[in-house]
């Protein structure tokens, strides 16, 4: 029998029994819808935790602190104090695949615009590695070109670290909306811990200003690049040296350690991949580090636990599919007892007839998958559009407006996988009925009424 003679008269048997086709059909469907929908809601979370992730930093940048905190697999917490130097530094740029290493330092200082100022924090490192660290853009196309001018100061920061400023004269609280890109800003060090006193807290030395040049990062969501400002190193040196000038003995040895102990170091490696190799090689020269990928491992396994959750509640639906059609199948061997009879008088191969069963039994796993897949995408998009409610009470937002992360996710390979599990459940569902089928005795099925 030709494939195409085959192909005619599966579809034209599917057709005769219209009612008992669609019905089974239905099965699919819903066991599609089930499958297909329930992994993109597992995979719309994995999406959301990774995105929710990036807000605070890219997967290849590892992190050093001065305190380093870590907790080991049963969550127990521990920390150590790290010296972090040039020495240290020079180590690190030694071990394969890291792409950039930059020193942190970390200094309070205060802004001043006319009679309104703020303390903020500033984070020292190397303008050189900034774009590696995958900082954010900049408005106006502005760079982060560093510069050696010793009085204008270049600082690049988030918008919420110009919040705050006020008139610290006035009776009362007097607060001042700055505009950091027009409004002319200076800086001064104000590094508490060694700033001299005398007895009524009153300052011993005339802080330094400093004019500023200001670039301000662009759409930064509420992170540590919108409340914080940064510094170029070779900048900093020299107007910290100019600070140290000023200090007592006592404060300014003090003041001189911050040029030679870090508080952080930032490590950019060249990929992913290679993250977890470095802070192995960090860990056996006795130091600890964080990343991205110490959190993305739990989350993951987590990600992966709930897909697999929900693809069970799916493979459920799908399982009663499959009985659905192989009942539909056995039903339509006895209603055609004599026609596989009359079949096989014909001459026709045994091969022929099984493959004619399971023909009409992957056509309806196919019709199934694909209009399963169809209503797949429209719930996927309907959960996107009004499952706020319960994408929050899962936590799955990282943002608003456009930044919200999406409910539900459909990968491109995920409908080609739905239809061919679809059209394998068909096949495997009607492999028995069709193995009966060719077990038929030809002189009994010509006898059958």
């Amino acid at each position: 029998m030709k494939i195409s003679d085959l192909m005619k008269m599966g579809l034209r048997n599917l057709g005769r029994r219209k009612a008992r086709t669609a019905l089974t059909v239905v099965g699919i469907v819903i066991g599609t819808i089930s499958i297909v929908v329930m992994i993109s809601i597992g995979i719309g979370m994995n999406q959301s935790f990774r995105e929710n992730l990036m807000q605070y930093g890219s997967f290849t940048v590892i992190n050093m602190d001065k305190n380093q905190v870590s907790f080991d697999e049963k969550g127990n917490y521990s920390e150590k104090k790290q010296k972090l130097n040039d020495k240290l530094i020079a180590k690190l740029k030694q071990i394969p695949h890291v792409k950039t290493v930059s020193p942190v330092i970390g200094l309070s200082v205060k802004l001043k615009t006319g009679n309104y100022e703020t303390e903020s924090r500033i984070n020292v490192m190397d303008a050189d590695s900034f774009e590696d660290l995958e900082f954010p853009k900049l408005k106006n196309n502005k760079n982060y070109e560093r510069s050696n001018s010793r009085s204008k100061i270049k600082i690049w920061g988030g918008p919420e670290a110009f919040q705050g400023f006020s008139n610290p004269n006035a009776a009362t609280y007097q607060p001042k909306k700055v505009n950091p890109e027009k409004d002319r800003i200076v800086m001064m060090v104000y590094d508490e811990e060694t700033l001299p006193r005398d007895d009524k807290g009153n300052l011993k030395i005339q802080l330094k200003e400093y004019a500023t040049d200001i670039a301000i990062f662009d759409n930064v969501a509420y992170n540590e690049y919108s409340y914080n400002l940064y510094m170029d190193k070779g900048q900093f040196m020299n107007i910290y040296k100019d600070y140290v000038k000023q200090l007592p003995i006592d404060k300014k040895k003090k003041a001189e350690k911050r040029l030679k102990e870090y508080d952080g170091i930032k490590i950019n490696a060249d990929s992913v991949e290679n993250v977890r190799d470095i802070q192995d090689a960090i860990n056996e020269m006795g130091f600890k580090s964080s990343s991205m990928s110490d959190y993305t491992k739990q989350i993951e396994s987590f990600s992966k636990t709930i897909q697999m959750v929900l693809g069970g509640v799916g493979a459920i639906s799908m399982l009663v599919a499959a009985i659905s059609i192989a009942n539909t199948m056995i039903m339509s061997i006895y209603e055609r007892t004599k026609e596989i009879g009359v079949m096989k008088v014909l001459g026709c191969h045994i091969g022929d007839i099984k493959k004619l069963f399971l023909f009409e039994a992957a056509m309806m796993g196919l019709i199934g998958g694909v209009i399963g897949i169809t209503c797949s995408y429209v719930g996927s998009y309907l959960l996107n559009t009004f499952g706020g409610a319960l994408g929050s009470a899962l936590n799955m937002f990282g943002g608003e407006g456009e930044s919200v992360s999406k409910l539900s996710v459909i990968p491109l390979w995920l409908p080609f996988v739905a239809s061919g599990f679809a059209i394998i459940i068909g096949i495997v569902s009607g492999y028995y009925p069709a193995s009966r089928a060719t077990k038929i005795s030809a002189i009994e099925a010509m006898k059958n009424e």
